[in-house]
């Protein structure tokens, strides 16, 4: 199971920043799950249900995930959208306020094993923001790019005098980000005992991805699983 990894798209991420400058304060929208975090915690939806600015990553009642009016006000943004060739689910601007706490959670089956995955570029950051991952601290800075296995629990806090602005974007697993993950610069994974069942549900799901990356995962896991379980 991948814990996190840092991966290098062959785009350029340093500008992205720039784009924050056509921003106006009233784009963003105050998190909804205001039970899960302390403080200021804001955010700006570039592709969401129905091409809403609405804080909801989910889509819900059946509405396509489509890019909203703000894709225009984010040149650099969209240019690296265009670069990742897998599909795009939910993508916004995620920004912690100075002082702002997210409380230990975690997002369930969001992972890389269950078909989704969910990476972090830093648009603006600052040395006292901790992520803590899995009970370990990831140092994201700017111009990075990081998968987070957000299935497992997951904080933030910022304790600078800054504010911390993330894009988020959430896309589905298949054979292009599967071959980008390989050529990750670093990753780390944990090894744990997964339910029988739970792991012929996940083989399931690989094969029904049909990619040849997918299909190998899935025929690797098979070997594994009949080494626990033989018959």
């Amino acid at each position: 199971m991948i814990r996190f990894c840092q991966i290098k798209p062959d785009t350029n991420l340093e500008s992205l920043s720039d784009d924050l400058r056509h921003i106006a304060s009233e784009h963003w929208n105050p998190h909804l799950n205001v039970m899960q975090y302390q403080g200021d915690w804001n955010i700006l939806s570039i592709i969401a249900p129905g091409g809403k600015n609405i804080a909801v990553p989910d889509a819900l009642g059946g509405e396509d995930f489509m890019a909203t009016p703000l894709l225009d006000l984010v040149p650099n943004i969209k240019s690296v959208l265009d670069y990742f060739k897998c599909p795009l689910r939910s993508v916004r601007l995620m920004k912690l306020k100075a002082g702002a706490k997210i409380l230990k959670h975690r997002d369930a089956e969001l992972s890389y094993e269950h078909g989704e995955a969910r990476l972090h570029i830093p648009l603006q950051t600052n040395e006292e923001v901790r992520f803590i991952l899995d009970d370990e601290l990831l140092p994201m800075r700017t111009g990075e790019c990081w998968y987070i296995n957000a299935n497992l629990y997951h904080s933030v806090e910022n304790n600078g005098s800054t504010d911390r602005i993330h894009l988020v974007i959430d896309c589905e697993v298949n054979e292009w980000l599967s071959n980008l993950f390989s050529e990750a610069i670093f990753i780390s994974e944990r090894t744990e005992a997964l339910d029988q069942n739970l792991q012929k549900a996940i083989i399931e799901s690989l094969y029904l991805q049909g990619s040849e990356t997918s299909i190998i995962m899935a025929k690797k896991m098979e070997e594994d699983l009949i080494r626990q379980f033989p018959l």
